[in-house]
């Protein structure tokens, strides 16, 4: 698994330790700042090796050795709270969450409608008493004032109050965050306004100072506010649409085989060995291997490849996937947790919360953002005070609120987050699984494609085309067959797995060989039956001393030359020291492999295939797929020095293999690419896995990686532009421009933002925030319908 917890000492302890990365729920966290203060309290807890915390998935991922309760009892010394998954019910924690999150999401939105009607009809009310003073002479004047503090105190200290909850948290440790700098601009137009309504005779005397109230600027801050939050609820659970759509796909029940007879229980109740029955039609509920029946099963939904696959006993079928023929019997093999499902959607989950290189820079801003705007705001305060227009007083508390309101370090920690759980859920819609978020950028970069041939060009299941005899061979094509057959029994190679089949085509007895030997980059040697059995290639035979001069040799010479011409393997075989034949054998071109490698063409990469075949039989396959790039008899050794020496030249290179034989290069090259069924050791060992035998994958992760690194630029570069230019206009920059003293034409339609002499509205400030935090959301969203393959 994934996640682990280990308890130790007594039971009432409780206590937990990390042994493994885990992922804990992290609550209370707003903005970058946020992020931030939870990942140094973590670091600071002894044991722990690294923490990252993701503002989107509002997680916090942990590796290393520590007490549960040091980890929660530092968090909760930062100001947030720390909650530990339920590890023996991952499925059921994840219900949970979800409805914690769809409850926590209503109360938002009550909350939010109800501060921005009260706003409006502050909104409505207050200017009319300004403007059209006779209209009210029907009301006491004193009754106005205390009516707008009525209506703005719910808002205030209702719906407000997870803004001083917030606030307080990380205030009583000498902190501050965005839930600050919100309650200290809007109190201080609430604060102002109450001593306004209720004792006015302060401001008696005291020149700057003007008995006015601003209930609607402080109801309509926190509405806006709340509102702008409401939509980066909803937009926060679109972005972790992919995981909810894989989740969605989990079967509920199974019909389980037991003595006889049918039985339909709970998934999870399903035991590792059971008998589960799949009808037509039906998903098939577990992992399994089929034991009866044979049927057409799509998998679509795990690998993205459309055309269902034929299964038959001895195949293995996968929880979720749909029967679409006959009826099936399954022995089950791995259920819940376990499953290829749940591996998925646990890869997926870490990936979306891990973080890309590029998110330092903005960790690095958000480490000081929050205590600059406080000390932009106080000189503002102070400028306006000594320096500003009548009433002055008034101007500088209402210029420091709108800094304090207008600067959105939210904008900042969710630029990057929100584009990578996007691209990486896309990419899995796609049967393209991402590990984590550095290999999400680093294959942006990419400018060369390694493939190895068999398995990725081709499609890793050879077969043997001819069998031709050398002169005074001394045996038959069938006991050439037989007696390389069995001197390969043993091996798991392609090749050697080819001959083996063929052998069993043609009905030969095989025999266990007396002696066996692997030589890397050139074959086996073997004694069968009293016989020395060579099969491999020509270095092979000459390592042996086979004569090379002979009409036998020279024949092997005329076989090897015309079979890989036509784009076969030969193997050149000797028995006794003597040159007895060549078998011939093919492996069948992808039928997307062409296209896949036009693709990357097209976007500017550069594709090299690797080989053990000799350069004839890899130039004949290159040139079928149009690589111009061949690097043949290759050994498997090598081709991770082949990747360093690419790397040496300056070249980002991505390596695509089987995950598993070619594991020393997935892991040399800038990005590893696996690429076959996604079930197996390959999907634990390279940053990216392709669930489809498919090479156009390889484009879409590349892809998809260029289309998410724009998008979290733009988002960067929204966040850093947007703080930048408008807290010094939040701050009085406007009034310059509108009275004359900067030589700036100010266009007409921002005349209703500012007003008559310049001053931005902390209501408009409140607004633009919102709007900053949704526009980065939005934007990651885009990423959803980027084109892939």
């Amino acid at each position: 698994m994934t996640i682990e917890t280990e308890r130790q000492g007594d039971g009432a302890s409780g206590a937990a330790v990390t042994r493994v990365p885990l992922r804990f729920d992290v609550r209370g966290m707003t903005c970058a700042s946020c992020v931030r203060r939870v990942e140094r309290a973590l670091a600071g807890v002894e044991g722990i090796a690294s923490a990252q915390v993701n503002l989107a998935t509002e997680e916090a991922t942990v590796t290393g050795q520590a007490d549960y309760e040091a980890m929660r009892a530092a968090v909760d010394r930062a100001g947030y709270e720390l909650r530990m998954p339920d590890a023996g019910d991952e499925e059921g924690a994840r219900d949970r969450l979800e409805s914690e999150r769809r409850s926590e999401y209503a109360s938002l939105k009550r909350r939010t409608i109800f501060s921005l009607a009260v706003a409006a009809v502050l909104m409505a009310w207050m200017p009319l008493t300004w403007l059209f003073p006779e209209l009210m002479e029907w009301l006491p004047a004193r009754v106005m004032p205390p009516s707008f503090f009525l209506l703005a105190l719910p808002v205030q200290f209702w719906a407000g109050w997870r803004f001083y909850t917030g606030a307080w948290k990380v205030g009583r440790h000498g902190s501050s965050d965005m839930n600050t700098l919100i309650v200290v601009g809007t109190s201080a137009a609430f604060a102002y306004s109450v001593v306004a309504t209720f004792a006015p005779q302060v401001f008696e005397g005291i020149e700057g100072l003007e008995a006015a109230v601003f209930y609607d600027v402080s109801a309509a801050i926190i509405g806006l506010v709340l509102l702008g939050r409401l939509l980066e609820a909803r937009a926060k659970g679109q972005t972790s649409e992919a995981v909810r759509s894989l989740i969605a796909l989990r079967p509920q029940t199974a019909r389980v085989l037991e003595d006889g007879r049918e039985y339909e229980i709970p998934v999870r109740a399903v035991q590792p060995g059971d008998i589960v029955i799949v009808r037509p039609s039906e998903q098939i509920p577990v992992d399994g291997e089929v034991i009866e029946g044979a049927s057409a099963v799509d998998e679509s939904m795990l690998t993205g490849e459309s055309v269902p696959v034929t299964k038959g006993p001895g195949d293995s079928v996968f929880g979720a996937t749909m029967n679409s023929g006959g009826l099936l019997r399954v022995r089950a093999t791995a259920v819940g947790a376990d499953s290829a499902l749940a591996r998925i959607i646990r890869l997926v989950e870490d990936a979306q919360g891990s973080k890309a290189p590029i998110q330092g820079l903005a960790d690095r801003i958000a480490a000081v953002f929050v205590p600059a705007v406080f000390l932009v705001a106080a000189v503002t305060l102070v400028v306006w005070l000594v320096f500003g227009p009548e009433p002055a007083f008034t101007i500088a508390i209402l210029n420091a609120v709108a800094v304090l309101i207008i600067a959105c370090p939210c904008a900042l920690g969710l630029a990057t987050p929100t584009a990578i759980m996007v691209g990486i859920g896309r990419a899995a819609r796609r049967g393209i699984l991402v590990r984590n978020a550095e290999a999400l950028q680093e294959a942006r970069r990419v400018d060369t494609v390694v493939l190895d041939k068999t398995g990725t060009i081709t499609e890793g299941r050879p077969v043997v085309t001819t069998v031709e005899l050398a002169p005074d061979a001394g045996v038959s094509a069938d006991d050439l067959v037989r007696l390389v057959a069995s001197a390969e029994r043993g091996s798991e190679h392609p090749y050697a797995e080819a001959i083996v089949r063929e052998a069993e085509r043609r009905a030969l007895k095989l025999e266990w060989p007396e002696t066996f030997e692997a030589i890397a980059g050139q074959g086996v040697v073997a004694r069968v039956a009293g016989h020395e059995v060579l099969a491999g290639n020509a270095e092979l035979l000459a390592t042996r001393d086979v004569p090379a001069s002979t009409r036998g040799a020279m024949r092997l010479d005329f076989l090897v030359e015309q079979a890989a011409g036509a784009g076969e393997t030969p193997i050149r075989v000797a028995i006794d020291g003597r040159p007895a034949g060549v078998i011939a054998v093919a492996d069948r071109i992808r039928e997307s492999a062409a296209a896949g490698i036009e693709r990357l063409r097209a976007m500017g990469v550069e594709v090299v295939m690797l080989t053990g075949d000799q350069q004839g039989t890899a130039e004949a396959v290159a040139a079928q797929v149009g690589i111009q790039r061949v690097m043949a008899q290759v050994r498997p050794e090598d081709k991770s020095r082949i990747v360093q020496e690419l790397q040496a030249r300056g070249r980002v290179v991505a390596m695509v293999g089987d995950g598993i034989n070619d594991a020393p290069a997935l892991a040399t090259a800038d990005v590893g690419i696996a690429i076959g069924g996604g079930t197996d050791v390959a999907m634990e060992t390279a940053p990216v896995t392709l669930m489809r035998a498919d090479l156009a994958g390889v484009a879409g992760a590349i892809a998809i990686s260029r289309a998410t690194m724009r998008t979290m630029w733009q988002n960067l570069g929204w966040a850093f532009a947007y703080n930048v230019a408008l807290i010094p206009v939040a701050a009085g920059l406007g009034y310059l421009a509108f009275s004359g003293l900067l030589d700036v034409d100010v266009p007409a339609v921002l005349r209703p933002v500012f007003g008559e002499r310049g001053f931005l509205n902390p209501i408009v400030a409140a607004a633009a925030m919102a709007l900053s935090s949704v526009s980065v959301m939005a934007n990651s969203l885009r990423l959803r319908h980027t084109r892939i393959d």
